[in-house]
C-alpha cells in the first residue's frame, strides 16, 4: 500500500462530516427513523453544574446523540445549522439558522456568551476562522471534532495525541472549500489538521481537539461498518479480511456522550476518540457480530497475499479494515489511554450491532437494498470460489 493509498484511506476514514450533506440529496431523511441515544433512557445523572452549550451542526450523525445526552445531563443548548433536517429533541432546544458554507453567521453575531462551543461538521479551515472571528471572547471552551486522518503518519502502533500532524502543501489552505476537498480527498487530513491549528489561533488555551476513529452505530448513513452486521445476518459463507489484523471503531453514542463529559470537565488539549480500549482483531469483531445477530454465517478469512492478488479494496470492499502491517500498521492501533483516563467508556459490541440493525431495518426497502460500502454479492461469490481453489 503506497503513501497515496494511505492518504485516500485516511480521508475515507474520517469523511463522515462530509458525506451526510451529499447523501441527503439521494436519501429520504423524513422517512428514516431517528436513532436513539442512551440519553433518552432513564437513569442519566444530571451534571453538577449546567452549561450553556452552543453546537455547530447538531442534526447529523453524532450531533443528535450529543443533544439528547446533554439535555439529560441538564445543560442548556443552542444549535446553529441550516435548519434543513428533521429534529426530535426530548426537551427545549434553541435553534439558530445560518450557513457556514456561504458565510452566513449573522444569527451568531452579538454579545451573548456560551460556556462551550462544539464544532461538529467542519473540514474547511476558513469555516473555523470565520466562526473564530464571530465567537472569539464569547465562549470559554471550543471543542473541535477532528479525525485520526489529521496525523501525518499511521505506520507506528500505539500513536498518542502528541504525534506529528499532516501538513498542507498547497498554495493557500484558506482558499480551499468543500468543493475542492470533495474533488481531492487526499486533502482531508491536512485540512483537518489546519482546522485544528486555526482553532488554537482563535481560542488559545481554550481548545479541545477530539480525533475519532471510524464512527459506527445507528444513524450511520455511510454503511462503512453496517455492511458487516447486514452481511453476517444474511448468512452463508462470508469473505473476510486477514483474521489477526486489528480494527478500531467507536459507537457514535459513546463518542457523543464522552464529548459532553469533556465539556463538563473543561478538559483541554487533544484526545484520540478511538475504541475499544483493547486491541480488537478482525476475527474477534466478526465473531462478536455473529454472536449478536445469530444465524448460519461462516467466515472465510483470506490472507494479505490474496487481498493484493485480487485487488480487494481496503475500507471499501472490506469496510472497517486496513492491512495490519506496513504503512498502515498503526492505523487501527492508536492509543486510547488518555481518553479512557478522561472518562471515555464503551458500549458492548453486541449493543452497537443490535441497535444498528434495528435502525437499518427500519429504513426504506430501496435504501436497505443499496448498501453504500462493502463487497457486491457476485464479486464475493467469485472470490470465495478462487480462495477455495487456492486452498
Amino acid at each position: 500500500m503506497t503513501r497515496r493509498d494511505l492518504l485516500k484511506l485516511g480521508a475515507a476514514a474520517g469523511a463522515a462530516t462530509l458525506l451526510p450533506r451529499a447523501l441527503a440529496q439521494t436519501s429520504a431523511p423524513a422517512a428514516a427513523p431517528r436513532p436513539q441515544s442512551i440519553a433518552a433512557a432513564v437513569g442519566i445523572e444530571r451534571a453538577a453544574a449546567p452549561l450553556r452549550i452552543l453546537i455547530l451542526g447538531g442534526t447529523g450523525f453524532t450531533g443528535p446523540h450529543q443533544v439528547r445526552y446533554a439535555l439529560a445531563r441538564g445543560h442548556q443548548l443552542t444549535l446553529f445549522n441550516r435548519g434543513r433536517r428533521p429534529k426530535d429533541w426530548p426537551g427545549e432546544v434553541e435553534e439558530l439558522t445560518g450557513d457556514r458554507e456561504t458565510g452566513d453567521l449573522q444569527s451568531l453575531a452579538g454579545d451573548r456568551t456560551w460556556d462551550v462551543c462544539i464544532d461538529n461538521p467542519t473540514s474547511v479551515p476558513s469555516w473555523v476562522r470565520d466562526v473564530g472571528r464571530v465567537l472569539q471572547g464569547r465562549v470559554k471552551q471550543y471543542v473541535f471534532i477532528s479525525t485520526l486522518s489529521a496525523y501525518a503518519d499511521t505506520a507506528t502502533p500505539g500513536m498518542t495525541e502528541d504525534a506529528p500532524l499532516a501538513r498542507y502543501t498547497g498554495a493557500d489552505v484558506m482558499q480551499e472549500t468543500r468543493a475542492t476537498l470533495l474533488a481531492n480527498m487526499a486533502l482531508y487530513g491536512p485540512m483537518k489538521a489546519a482546522c485544528e491549528l486555526e482553532a488554537e489561533k482563535w481560542f488559545p488555551g481554550q481548545t479541545t481537539i477530539v480525533r475519532p476513529t471510524l464512527i459506527v452505530g445507528p444513524g450511520d448513513e455511510t454503511d462503512r461498518f453496517t455492511y458487516w452486521p447486514v452481511r453476517v445476518a444474511r448468512g452463508g459463507e462470508v469473505l473476510a479480511p486477514p483474521p489477526e489484523d486489528p480494527v478500531q471503531i467507536i459507537d457514535a453514542r459513546d463518542l457523543a456522550e464522552w464529548t459532553i463529559r469533556l465539556c463538563e470537565q473543561r478538559a483541554l488539549g487533544a484526545f484520540n476518540g478511538v475504541g475499544p480500549g483493547f486491541e480488537l482483531s478482525v476475527a474477534a469483531m466478526l465473531h462478536g457480530i455473529h454472536a449478536a445477530v445469530g444465524g448460519t454465517a461462516k467466515f472465510a478469512f483470506v490472507d494479505q497475499a490474496f487481498v493484493e492478488a485480487e485487488k480487494i479494496q481496503a475500507w471499501a470492499e472490506f469496510p472497517a479494515w486496513v492491512p495490519g502491517g506496513g504503512e498502515t500498521a498503526g492505523f487501527s492501533r492508536v492509543s486510547a489511554a488518555k481518553s479512557i483516563a478522561s472518562g471515555l467508556t464503551y458500549r458492548p459490541l453486541a449493543t452497537t450491532v443490535a441497535d444498528l440493525l434495528a435502525w437499518f431495518r427500519a429504513l426504506l426497502p430501496e435504501r436497505q437494498a443499496a448498501l453504500r460500502a462493502g463487497m457486491k454479492p457476485e464479486r464475493e461469490a467469485a472470490l470465495l470460489a478462487r480462495w477455495k481453489g487456492k486452498r
